[in-house]
């Protein structure tokens, strides 16, 4: 075994798709989601994978930098590939300067399935409020909540089917306030991810190189931003 992957399950459709697509037989490990607000855990869980793999060359990441979470992360045997992404948005979309476009529109609330349905994501936050305290409660803290978004945005990755999710998320942004939008993912910062070439998007270390504050600056000088996966709330839950 030559090859490995050790990706986030928040990415896991987009991933196996892209799998699929390339035609690669890499074993796939995925870390359980829920630690992207929690930097220090996540890492922890991202080395402890890493250093269970002693018979391969190359370890993919399927990360973005997630604030520091990848802070110090290395492996004594096998070179890392990581792309040189902030979080899992430009992943999603196919490019930094596809994210870099949405984001010109400030308080924008990004979705996947994969948030829906695995992370600490606004939407979980809103179902658990139900739940716990009704329409009414929940209705006040969503709009506190809510205070500095002004859109949602679901990506649209071509991994799943987006109808399932598409109606509530419309409702509940029209609930709310926040203007929906749809847009169009790719799988295309996925694929390069797997199969190369491995260029400027990515980050290469060599066997016993680790993750260090100067590589977690963009190209150009822009310093990534250390702040926790978009997808994420960042805050605690509210029981």
């Amino acid at each position: 075994m030559s090859t490995i992957i050790l990706a986030c399950q928040t990415i896991k459709d987009e991933m196996e798709q892209a799998v699929k697509v390339t035609g690669i037989s890499y074993p796939v490990i995925l870390i359980e989601s829920g630690l992207h607000n929690y930097p220090d855990k996540l890492r922890v869980r991202i080395q402890e994978e890493i250093n269970r793999i002693s018979n391969v060359s190359t370890i993919i990441l399927g990360f973005g930098f997630c604030g520091t979470s990848l802070l110090g992360i290395k492996s004594e045997v096998a070179r890392l590939i990581i792309p040189r992404v902030e979080d899992c948005v430009p992943l999603l979309l196919g490019s930094v300067e596809k994210r870099k476009e949405l984001s010109r529109e400030v308080g924008t609330y990004y979705l996947t399935k994969g948030w829906i349905e695995y992370e600490s994501s606004l939407w979980k936050e809103y179902h658990h409020c139900l739940k716990k305290y009704g329409p009414e409660k929940t209705a006040r803290i969503m709009k506190i909540m809510l205070n500095h978004y002004k859109r949602l945005v679901i990506i649209n990755t071509g991994a799943y089917d987006l109808s399932k999710y598409k109606k509530e998320t419309e409702e509940f942004s029209e609930a709310f306030g926040l203007q929906h939008l749809v847009v169009e993912g790719s799988l295309r910062y996925f694929q390069k991810l797997l199969i190369g070439p491995w260029d400027e998007e990515f980050l290469i270390l060599q066997p016993g190189e680790e993750v260090n504050l100067d590589h977690l600056i963009a190209e150009g000088g822009e310093n990534i931003k250390f702040t926790q996966i978009t997808g994420g709330l960042g805050k605690k839950r509210l029981d």
